[in-house]
């Protein structure tokens, strides 16, 4: 069957980019294996921060006498809480299955495998599609650890563990990126012991030390065994328990192992050599600022290109992508300005470049950085933990990066995101009125910490 376009994946790039495509009058192919929505919905976003709120619900009542509550002891009802979680993944993939119903008959819905058999043809089911283009939006799964032994293990990743009912006695996290510290804190909070093994010399690494720092504290408070700079030499059994042995001889045994190490592509069952669609060496898509494969009438968006891998930028990707199909005047795939949130408590935030990566650039930039127990609405409601963190170019003094590790950091950061986008200076976050007391007066105190904006 010849169409207009094919979408392969129902992903947050995806779904819309099909919808619109139907929309505009185009014949409209969207292919899905597993379960609309993507990773999101069934397995990312949705459902762990969905959990991430029974956990600070729990680690609220636990020490809500430092504020004069005494809420007596706090159990934890893990297969409400899953129950809760599962609930909330319905609810938002029907409400895909609903937008997709109502996009009309020029889009057709498969549920198959699709694989490549030729330049913009692929089969699902054994009937055969060819389109003038091909989107790719196949996403990505968690990479399986290269470690001695634990695949012999049943190790947990980030679909498995939220499957739990019972709740881990001890839990062993390998790796102290964004999923590690998010489950790790989690599960310390519904009451599991919980070790981080991180190879680095920091969590979340990706960061500046001192925004890592910030969040070290705070979790080696709530009790959780930070192993930094530690490197696995294999798993094991040990009578009940699972096993890591460290390169310098040490062994921790838990009841559970999550994995939490890598994602790796969805390309490898695609037959994209068929299609002659090019792969860089860890199998994404290789796409240009324009999202175009080298194979002719290709593209590919979302987490499967090896950008930044978060929902709001595939969304993002479609949008651009829909323009640039249609015509219209679009922006980049680069030069974005994309904020990340990771959902700890207190939430880590970043937009733009941070101090490492302005040196590593050779940039002239100043740094102000501020506690965010300096903030007055922080110190009213206690919760006083984590940094404020602003760069800016010194000559044009606009905002090339900025750090906020604290309460509801994921929204505060995106003012510094907006001013980015708007290429204004950080002088407009100094000018403004800010509503006191909140904590977004914190973004400008911590401006004007630098010495240019300062009260004379």
């Amino acid at each position: 069957m010849d169409v207009d376009a094919i979408v392969i994946g129902s992903g947050q790039a995806g779904v819309p980019l099909a919808t619109r495509l139907a929309a505009s009058g185009r014949r409209t192919v969207l292919v899905e294996r597993s379960r609309l929505g993507g990773t999101c919905i069934n397995y990312g976003c949705t459902p762990t921060k969905t959990m991430v709120a029974s956990a600070r619900a729990a680690h609220m009542a636990r020490t809500a006498g430092r504020l004069g509550v005494q809420a007596g002891p706090v159990r934890v009802d893990l297969p409400a809480i899953v129950a809760r979680k599962d609930a909330m993944v319905r609810r938002w993939r029907e409400g895909v299955e609903g937008r997709l119903a109502a996009a009309g008959e020029r889009l057709r819905v498969l549920n198959g495998h699709a694989r490549f058999t030729g330049e913009r043809e692929i089969e699902v089911a054994g009937a055969r599609y060819r389109g003038e283009i091909v989107v790719i939006n196949t996403g990505v799964r968690p990479a399986p650890p290269d470690v001695e032994g634990l695949a012999a293990l049943p190790w947990l990743d980030n679909r498995r563990i939220m499957e739990l009912t019972e709740l881990p006695r001890h839990l062993i996290v390998l790796g102290g990126g964004y999923i590690g510290c998010e489950f790790a804190q989690m599960f310390r909070r519904f009451g599991s012991t919980v070790t981080i093994i991180q190879r680095g010399p920091h969590l979340l690494d990706r960061e500046d030390p001192d925004v890592s720092e910030a969040l070290e504290g705070v979790f080696r408070s709530e009790g959780i065994e930070l192993l930094l700079g530690t490197r696995v030499r294999r798993a094991s059994r040990r009578d009940l328990d699972l096993a890591i042995l460290l390169e310098d001889g040490r062994e921790i045994a838990g009841s559970h192992i999550l994995a939490a190490v890598g994602r790796r592509p969805n390309t490898d069952d695609l037959g994209c050599e068929r299609a002659k669609v090019a792969l860089d060496a860890k199998g994404f898509v290789k796409v240009d600022d324009q999202y175009r494969n080298s194979a002719a009438g290709v593209y590919a968006v979302g987490d499967v290109t090896g950008g930044p891998q978060f929902t709001h930028t595939s969304w993002d990707d479609h949008r651009i992508l829909f323009d640039l199909l249609s015509g219209k005047p679009a922006r980049s795939r680069s030069g974005r300005v994309i904020p990340s949130v990771v959902f700890t408590d207190p939430q880590v935030a970043s937009v733009g470049l941070n101090e490492r990566e302005a040196k590593a650039r050779g940039l002239r930039h100043e740094v102000a950085r501020m506690p965010f127990g300096s903030i007055a609405r922080a110190i009213e409601t206690d919760e006083t933990a984590g940094l404020l963190k602003l760069i800016i170019d010194p000559d044009s003094e606009r905002i090339l990066g900025a750090n906020v590790v604290g309460a509801e950091g994921g929204e505060l950061i995106h003012a510094f995101a907006a001013l980015m986008q708007a290429g204004a200076t950080a002088r407009a976050i100094v000018d403004v009125e800010i509503a006191h007391p909140t904590f977004a007066e914190g973004l400008q105190s911590v401006a004007m910490r630098l010495p240019r904006y300062a009260l004379s």
